[in-house]
């Protein structure tokens, strides 16, 4: 159960209580919230109407007496819907064990609070992956909308592999990394997630398993644990994926597919070294593992570019190489793109036809006149200093107030800082008593199940002085969370 919009009206005549007993009702009645559904604590219900915990008490009361909810001390309270009226109809359908009964996975249930708590204007968010909305390009986009009329020529479905002329503009886009990629070996995705959907249901079997490093962004998704397939973390160190275990590990887990982030890691911020990325595709070239590679941060690079993408050094087809505009420009956009063989190209094309028939035309125009207009390149040349701001602001924070207790990443570029704090706590408890106080962090154990004592920060989203406030005050957490485990 989300967190509501609707509130109740102080200014009504009915009681408040009255309200809030009515809106619950007309939702179980209704059949939005089925039997078996469970309600939210009493004390986040009042959190969510702005009441009292008395009010949402006796609302709550009102609906038992009603035959409509029943609570014990170990489930919680759940709609049961015992009044006459009901029992003496047809019963409705059970959707929770159709929910249950679904092939997709549910989101970690970690991962459920943070995607519904961002969304809370008054939180502190220091692991929110994305830019900060005051370094979208809001006026720029604006100008470039007003000129796609000029340049487009329809705004209906686009081409399986997606808009022609966006996916030339890709392709001399990529030349300057070195990679020469045809139109026809382009395809337009809705961002790099959908990319890793295409993959796990078009390229890999069931049964398949896939090496990447560990921890890593994609143990916080479900998308291969969903199509039956399983992830086999490989160690890093200072220099990226340590390429070394990777036929030991190979050989153990039957591998179909290797996942990397060689820029600016998600979780850990590292960037793999020139030197790594060449052993890394001579060991993958000679097991025959295809990879996917996941640059979608190589533009947010702060102290110096990276080296050149393991794709500009294929001359074997085994790289899939993924990029998006989410990170960059804006994630509201949904404009990603794979680069692969043709085969491969052309099949994953056909799937996302049957999926949403192509990624939206609107977007597509407006992302190919970012790059044609020459403001794409203006706008990452000052994302890039700002973010070396807010990067600087994050690490100073960190040397003031968390020094005494945790070790961490100096990031070249991206929006990561992976801290390790040194003294025993429990991370899931942190969690839950930053959120209360109305910070948002991203627990270790999300990028991997072993990191029970880290945890990202993104210095890319939270202002200036919410990285700061935020970091102070979650060191004082941290401490009062250490002192407890030692007692």
């Amino acid at each position: 159960m989300k967190h509501s919009e609707w509130k109740p009206n102080p200014s009504a005549m009915a009681p408040l209580y009255e309200q809030i007993k009515d809106y619950l009702q007309t939702k179980i009645i209704n059949g939005d919230w089925p039997v078996g559904t469970k309600l939210p604590p009493q004390r986040r219900l009042a959190a969510m109407f702005d009441v009292n915990r008395s009010t949402v008490v006796t609302a709550l009361d009102e609906l038992t007496a009603q035959g409509l909810i029943a609570g014990n001390s170990g489930g919680g309270t759940k709609v049961i819907n015992h009044t006459w009226n009901v029992m003496a109809a047809n019963p409705p359908p059970d959707w929770h064990s159709y929910v249950k009964a679904g092939v997709f996975h549910p989101n970690l249930p970690t991962i459920q609070e943070i995607n519904e708590a961002e969304f809370s204007p008054d939180v502190i968010r220091l692991g929110t992956g994305e830019l900060s909305p005051t370094l979208l390009p809001t006026a720029a986009m604006q100008d470039i909308f007003q000129r796609l009329p000029n340049r487009m020529t329809s705004l209906g479905y686009e081409e399986p592999k997606g808009n022609l002329f966006l996916r030339k503009q890709i392709a001399h886009y990529l030349k300057k990394w070195n990679i020469d990629a045809a139109p026809s070996s382009i395809l337009i995705v809705s961002g790099a997630l959908q990319a890793f959907q295409l993959i796990s249901i078009g390229l890999l079997q069931r049964s398949s398993t896939i090496l990447l490093e560990r921890p890593s962004y994609l143990y916080s998704l479900r998308l291969f644990q969903s199509a039956g397939m399983k992830l086999f973390g490989i160690p890093m160190d200072e220099d990226g994926l340590q390429a070394s275990f990777i036929a030991k590990y190979k050989a153990q887990s039957k591998a179909a597919m290797l996942y990397t982030i060689p820029c600016f890691h998600n979780p850990t911020g590292t960037s793999m070294t020139e030197a790594r990325r060449t052993a890394l595709l001579e060991v993958c070239e000679k097991e025959g593992l295809p990879l996917m590679e996941d640059d979608v941060y190589r533009e947010l690079w702060i102290d110096e570019p990276p080296p050149l993408p393991l794709k500009s050094r294929d001359r074997s087809g085994l790289v899939l190489y993924l990029g998006s505009m989410s990170k960059t420009l804006s994630p509201g956009l949904r404009i990603g793109w794979v680069v692969g063989p043709e085969p491969v190209i052309n099949r994953l094309a056909d799937i996302k036809m049957q999926t949403d028939y192509g990624a939206s035309s609107l977007s597509q125009w407006a992302v190919a006149e970012w790059l044609v207009s020459g403001l794409y390149d203006q706008h990452i040349h000052f994302v890039r200093e700002q973010l070396r701001i807010r990067r600087d602001t994050a690490l100073q924070a960190l040397q003031a107030y968390f020094s005494p207790f945790a070790t961490w990443t100096v990031p070249k570029g991206g929006f990561y800082i992976w801290v390790h704090i040194t003294s025993p706590l429990s991370m899931r408890q942190l969690f839950e008593t930053a959120l209360k106080e109305r910070i948002l962090i991203h627990p270790g154990h999300l990028y991997d199940p072993q990191a029970t004592q880290s945890l990202r920060i993104s210095y890319a989203y939270a202002s200036l002085t919410d990285l700061e406030k935020g970091i102070a005050r979650l060191s004082s957490l941290v401490k009062q969370a250490i002192n407890h485990d030692k007692e």
